[in-house]
């Protein structure tokens, strides 16, 4: 069953900028931080087998050229994804909106700069600015977000991207919009798409899809049932 937000947020068509939840900024998700500063290092004991964002990596790996620079959204505790980045000698940024998941990166992948931020915010230029990328992975992060803002957050991901380069993309198959769940004795709200519409909600992004898999998981701390994760392999197009 499909749940909706009430906020009623709107997402600007053209700057990425998001209208409806918070005057001049992002929307406020300090209890999503908090939530994960408490996970903690449990995230990975919960999830310790992650064959999908591995594969995908992977997948990644093979068009990128040496000394890429390359954007972890929703880096966590840096493991695997920075670190398997770092090790095939790329440059890496992470940026999370937990302090605490930072503190983790920070040790587990030293070589990684690192910086806090609420996706919603990144921009390549002005104060702060991070730049184009060549990739970006964004490994369910979007699951985050109320859905009203995720088609906006996807453009903003490619404007953070040079022409041509690749979104390595995962979410949970889910009909659920902003829905709060319990999660490693925590709360949380996620939202997620059944498949057909997150192919949508991707190409209208501007975006082409190269490659997709799929896998069932069950976090390794709970008897919650198999859920489907998609990973979709995207490459920017136009200018």
């Amino acid at each position: 069953m499909s749940t909706r937000s009430s906020r009623g947020g709107t997402v600007s068509q053209n700057s990425g900028a998001y209208e409806g939840y918070a005057a001049g900024g992002a929307a406020d998700r300090s209890g999503q931080a908090a939530a994960f500063d408490a996970i903690g290092a449990r995230y990975d004991e919960a999830f310790p087998h992650k064959d999908g964002q591995l594969a995908s990596v992977e997948r990644l790996l093979a068009g990128l050229t040496p000394g890429a620079r390359v954007l972890d959204v929703g880096c966590g505790t840096g493991v695997p994804t920075a670190r398997q980045l770092v090790d095939a000698g790329h440059t890496v940024v992470g940026v999370d909106l937990s302090a605490g998941m930072l503190e983790l990166a920070r040790k587990h992948v030293p070589e990684a700069e690192f910086r806090q931020a609420d996706l919603t915010t990144l921009a390549a230029d002005g104060p702060g600015g991070l730049g184009q990328f060549d990739a970006v992975t964004c490994f369910f992060t979007l699951l985050m977000l109320p859905r009203a803002e995720i088609p906006g957050a996807l453009r903003l991901l490619r404007s953070l991207l040079r022409p041509g380069g690749r979104l390595a993309l995962s979410m949970v198959e889910a009909d659920l919009d902003d829905t709060e769940i319990p999660f490693l004795g925590s709360t949380i709200r996620v939202s997620g798409y059944l498949r057909e519409e997150l192919q949508r909600t991707v190409l209208d992004a501007g975006f082409e899809i190269t490659g997709e898999e799929t896998y069932a998981y069950a976090p390794a701390s709970t008897d919650a049932p198999p859920e489907h994760q998609l990973f979709i392999d995207c490459r920017r197009t136009g200018q």
